[in-house]
């Protein structure tokens, strides 16, 4: 009895590191679905003048610096994404490593497809920048060029955000659902919401329905509920610590 009580201590040194490693874990990997959330919206709306209308040519040379603002913004979406990934990926590898590493994988893929999008926004930049200052510029050639770069950013935004993020949303669910580590509604809604952002994805690349129509957001809008309640959980609450040790 007396040389099983070091042997206790440790045991119990050991489920309170992993205790308090998980939650500050958690806790991070909360914090960066956040910033995810917020760095998207920041970044679309910044991107306004050089994608939101006929006059990009002019629009984004004039503002420059709010544009160059939005591509940092989703470059920080890109790393907080990468983030949640790598912060989950060894607590959901116990209950599956092949579906964990499918997540792991789906993820990277929607970040360098995002990632895409930031390099055709600011090539298109460059293009408005030198549209401006050119003397007597082709319109036509410029307009051409443009519409190309503004495709390829539509597209990275299709396959990325949408059909990508639907894929390893519903992965990910699925082993929070099996584990347990957080509330299996929460699960469920993660798994509701990857089903309709990855039909909104079809939708859109069969031009059935427009991204930014009121279908197309309220095709999406489940996954970005999903994103928050499972961020403010992992915040407040952490991961099960049940499903953590076992």
């Amino acid at each position: 009895m007396i040389s099983s009580r070091p042997a206790m201590g440790i045991e119990e040194d050991r489920h309170h590191h992993t205790s308090h490693t998980s939650r500050r874990t958690a806790a991070i990997v909360g914090i960066l679905f956040i910033v995810a959330a917020v760095t998207v919206v920041l970044g679309l709306i910044l991107y306004n003048p050089i994608l939101g209308g006929p006059e990009y040519l002019l629009k984004g040379a004039a503002n420059k610096n709010q544009v160059i603002l939005g591509a940092i913004m989703e470059l920080l979406l890109v790393c907080s994404a990468i983030g949640t990934a790598v912060g989950l990926f060894p607590y959901l590898r116990k209950y599956n490593e092949s579906i964990a590493l499918g997540y792991l994988c789906f993820r990277f893929l929607e970040a360098v497809l995002i990632t895409i999008g930031i390099i055709a926004v600011l090539s298109l930049l460059t293009l408005s920048q030198e549209f401006a200052t050119a003397a007597t510029p082709n319109v036509s050639a410029y307009q051409v060029s443009g519409s190309l770069l503004i495709a390829v950013h539509d597209w990275t935004f299709k396959l990325g955000p949408d059909f990508m993020l639907g894929i390893n949303t519903a992965l990910y669910s699925s082993l929070l659902y099996k584990s347990r580590l957080v509330p299996r509604f929460i699960a469920i809604m993660g798994l509701t919401g990857a089903t309709l952002v990855f039909l909104a994805a079809l939708l859109e690349i069969f031009g059935i329905v427009l991204q930014t129509s009121l279908w197309g957001a309220m095709l999406a809008v489940p996954v970005a509920l999903y994103e928050m309640t499972l961020a403010v959980w992992l915040i407040v609450k952490g991961f099960n610590p049940s499903a953590v040790v076992s």
